[in-house]
């Protein structure tokens, strides 16, 4: 759950809307998405509805001073501070990497196959030196031989499931991704987290573009390009079987073969990349006999990016696949209302 935040402090910018008096006598609940790089406050009323926001730069690695010097603190006054002084008896919840061994206070894992409530069971709380008590959720733990995590994309995919309890939350499984630096795809039933893996598709094309020579031919193309971008996707469905590393050299190949040019080898490498990530996730579906032909599932992220993952999911068969909006501020409202932080009107169903 990673967002940028804009202006104000030099070295902690922090971007917000005014907010009036008559909402802060509406205010109910304040909840923080809190990643590595990024910060991002949400101020809802008692029916679910976004009051304010506030984005920063604070992210747990980028405090304004160490921990041991009170860096969490110095950013949750930041984002907060002014909040809490018009509204102080509001509750306080956060996710994300906020509660790992490096955020402010460690939110064990809860293991999966794991629900809403084994979520508000997990939180742990930590009381700023304001005074106030946060909240915060804990991530889901896969445990086997090769162990998985997620801390963050477990609140968003509580907050999508909310959107629609009738399908999502039925017995039958549902497929929901959430593209980025380390994208995830949960196998979710009967309103559970059943399983989930990890592909570092965008981290990888990170490395690979800025740190190997793959990158010493690339110029960034005025716009996306498409159709290289779906060369790379179908290389990746069609002559991946030797894997990632037997193919990834082609996008200096064929840029020295005159069959792509500069410009192109960007879009190309990302759609070569992101055809193996759903190439694996593939093969791990057909693991549980089924697939991503014919799935109906969700995405949760940056709009550009899934509507990326949603032209590459068509090349493998799936031509449901549907974005899900503002899946983090709905599921910080979910589990901080099954905690019992809030207590939501009637006009709050919407929302949880």
């Amino acid at each position: 759950m990673k967002r940028a935040g804009s202006h104000t402090q030099a070295a902690n910018p922090v971007h917000a809307a005014a907010v009036s008096d008559a909402t802060f006598q509406d205010a109910a609940l304040i909840a923080l998405d809190w990643g590595t790089t990024s910060l991002r406050a949400y101020l809802y009323d008692a029916a679910g509805e976004v009051l304010a926001t506030r984005a920063s730069t604070a992210g747990i690695m980028n405090l304004p001073r160490s921990a041991e010097q009170g860096g969490f603190d110095a950013a949750f006054e930041e984002a907060c501070g002014a909040w809490l002084e018009q509204a102080p008896a509001v509750s306080v919840i956060a996710a994300g990497m906020v509660g790992s061994a490096q955020g402010w206070l460690e939110a064990p894992y809860v293991d999966a196959p794991a629900n809403a409530d084994a979520l508000v069971a997990g939180i742990v709380r930590v009381k700023a030196a304001c005074g106030v008590t946060l909240h915060i959720v804990p991530g889901v733990l896969q445990r086997g031989e090769l162990p998985n995590v997620m801390r963050g994309e477990e609140t968003q995919i509580f907050g999508a499931l909310g959107q629609d309890t009738g399908a999502a939350d039925s017995s039958k499984r549902a497929l929901i991704g959430l593209p980025g630096t380390h994208a995830k795809w949960a196998v979710v039933q009967a309103g559970r987290i059943e399983r989930f893996h990890t592909f570092m598709t965008g981290e990888v094309f990170a490395a690979l573009r800025e740190h190997t020579i793959l990158g010493r031919t690339m110029v960034t193309p005025d716009r996306p390009d498409t159709a290289s971008f779906l060369h790379g996707v179908n290389i990746a469905r069609d002559k991946g079987q030797a894997g990632v590393l037997a193919t990834v050299f082609s996008s200096r190949t064929l840029g020295l073969t005159g069959q792509l040019s500069r410009e192109q080898q960007p879009d190309y490498l990302s759609g070569l990349l992101i055809g193996h990530e759903l190439a694996g996730l593939e093969a791990a579906l057909a693991q549980q006999q089924s697939s991503l032909a014919g799935q109906h599932l969700r995405l949760i992220g940056n709009e550009a990016l899934c509507e990326r993952y949603r032209v590459a999911l068509v090349q493998f068969g799936c031509t449901h696949a549907e974005l899900v909006k503002h899946a983090t501020e709905r599921g910080l409202w979910r589990v901080a209302t099954q905690a019992g932080l809030v207590k939501p009107t009637p006009q709050a169903a919407h929302a949880g």
